[in-house]
C-alpha cells in the first residue's frame, strides 16, 4: 500500500527496453548488411553493363574483337569473360563475371550484360 505523497514505482518492467534492443540490434545489423550487399551488386551490374556497351561501340566502329575485349575488361575489371556473337548483321556482345557478395562473403553471384551493335559500313 502506497503512502500519501510517496510516488508509486513499479520495478517489474525495469530493463525490458534493454533486452528488446539487445534482441533487435543484430536483426538491424543483418538487414543493413543485406542492403549494402544489394547496393554493391547493383553497382557491379552497372559496371558490367557499361563494359558491354563499350565493347559493342568498339565492334560498331570496326575494331577487332580483341580490342573490344580489352576495353570491356578494362572497364569491368577482375575476371571477366567477353564474347561476341554475330547474328543477322548485328554483333551481340556479352560480358560475364562472377562477383563475391560483399559484406556477407558467403557466396558469389554471376552477373552478365549484353549489348547489340550494328557494325558501321564504310
Amino acid at each position: 500500500m502506497a503512502r500519501a505523497g510517496m510516488p508509486v514505482t513499479d520495478r517489474g518492467d525495469r530493463g525490458t527496453v534493454t533486452a528488446e534492443v539487445a534482441v533487435a540490434f543484430p536483426a538491424v545489423v543483418a538487414l543493413l548488411g543485406v542492403v549494402l550487399a544489394a547496393a554493391a551488386l547493383g553497382v557491379s551490374q552497372l559496371r558490367i553493363e557499361e563494359a558491354a556497351r563499350a565493347g559493342a561501340r568498339e565492334i560498331m566502329r570496326g575494331e577487332s574483337s580483341a580490342a573490344a575485349a580489352a576495353t570491356a575488361r578494362r572497364i569491368a575489371g577482375g575476371d571477366t569473360q567477353f564474347a561476341v556473337h554475330p547474328e543477322g548483321g548485328y554483333s551481340i556482345v556479352t560480358v560475364t563475371t562472377s562477383v563475391d557478395v560483399p559484406v556477407l562473403d558467403l557466396f558469389s553471384i554471376d552477373l552478365s550484360a549484353r549489348a547489340v551493335a550494328l557494325p558501321e559500313q564504310l
